[in-house]
């Protein structure tokens, strides 16, 4: 079947579905402009001080100018379905003054190069797995975190994750399902707390001047962001230590308190080899270290060597006031700002 293509350039419309069809509604009359102090006003933000929007809201509306500005300042929106997991995300078009050459470096990486990104990704990763479990598994995990060779021909990150995953809650048995709704809990928690590091991380590899298609190790045709999956491997075990403290207070399913818990991880203080710094901002320079190795400039990647495990309970820190969660409910059909 082939896809129709719609373009709403003649007049003012509203867009809303019902009934799982896209409805198009036409906006006669020209909104009256927004008073300073607007009654229904629940907050304000700049724009430029926003790096993500998540929207986990049926009834949210949204005019052009709106999602235009968020893009404009390097904001980006991410999109949950009826699961709360994210289904989408708006990314802003990037205007770095090197994308051309860093896409041109991106695409002519060599194998060899890859191979030994990907390699130190890996070891990263088994590492920050190993800091979650108690001996001796966690001794089990750093001998297999030596054993990984360039672009990891064993296949050690799996055996690592099965290793991991067994012991990962304790003495509670718990299976890995990525993707299994209504699964076992907490996968859909993890699930959801990687969808929102993999949103910062793409929102980051744009910026950069990047293509978050072409990854290192994936290369899936039908995964638009490739790399993000690649990169997002090191950053995987501190959602671990999140979710696995939020299991052991009972929070178990992905509501609003729980994924505000997930959010505040961005916030969560991370050292790499600059130093100390929120996860969102260590982020950014993880993907800047990757440009640097793919252009020649630099051998290794920034990769933060905090432990995962001091991101759990005893680091744990309320949500900033930065990071707001709004309450659920229909809300009105704002007039064009």
């Amino acid at each position: 079947m082939i896809k129709r293509i719609i373009e709403l350039s003649r007049q003012p419309a509203h867009l809303c579905v019902r009934d799982e069809q896209l409805l198009l509604l036409s906006r006669t009359e020209r909104p009256a402009r927004l008073p300073t102090h607007p009654p229904n006003l629940i907050t304000s933000i700049p724009c430029e001080d926003l790096g993500m929007v998540m929207v986990d809201e049926r009834e949210t509306t949204y005019t052009h100018h709106a999602l235009a500005t968020l893009a404009a300042h390097g904001c980006a929106v991410v999109f949950c379905g009826a699961n709360h997991q994210p289904v989408g995300v708006l990314l802003p078009y990037p205007e770095h003054t090197e994308t051309v050459w860093r896409i041109d470096a991106q695409v002519k990486a060599g194998r060899v190069k890859r191979k030994q990104l990907w390699a130190a990704i890996v070891k990263a990763k088994v590492v920050q797995q190993a800091s979650l479990l108690t001996r001796p598994h966690a001794a089990a995990l750093i001998h297999l975190a030596n054993r990984v060779r360039s672009g990891d021909p064993e296949n050690i990150e799996a055996q690592a994750a099965k290793q991991y995953w067994a012991t990962w809650l304790g003495s509670t048995p718990f299976s890995r399902r990525p993707g299994s709704s209504g699964g076992q809990p907490p996968n859909d928690l993890l699930d959801y707390g990687y969808a929102v590091v993999r949103a910062a991380l793409a929102r980051a590899i744009v910026l950069a001047g990047l293509i978050p298609a072409i990854g290192l190790k994936h290369s899936n045709r039908s995964n638009a962001f490739c790399l993000a999956d690649d990169l997002i491997e090191p950053f995987r075990p501190y959602v671990d230590a999140r979710v696995r403290w939020m299991h052991s207070i009972g929070q178990t399913t992905v509501s609003p308190d729980a994924k505000s818990n997930i959010i505040s991880l961005l916030y969560s203080t991370l050292t790499d080899s600059v130093g100390a710094g929120p996860f969102w901002v260590v982020v950014q320079r993880y993907v800047a270290s990757f440009v640097r190795a793919l252009s020649g400039k630099a051998e290794d990647l920034d990769i933060p060597s905090t432990p995962a495990r001091t991101l759990a309970d005893a680091q744990w820190q309320p949500a900033p006031a930065r990071q707001r969660t709004f309450g659920h409910g229909p809300a009105a059909d704002p007039p064009d700002d």
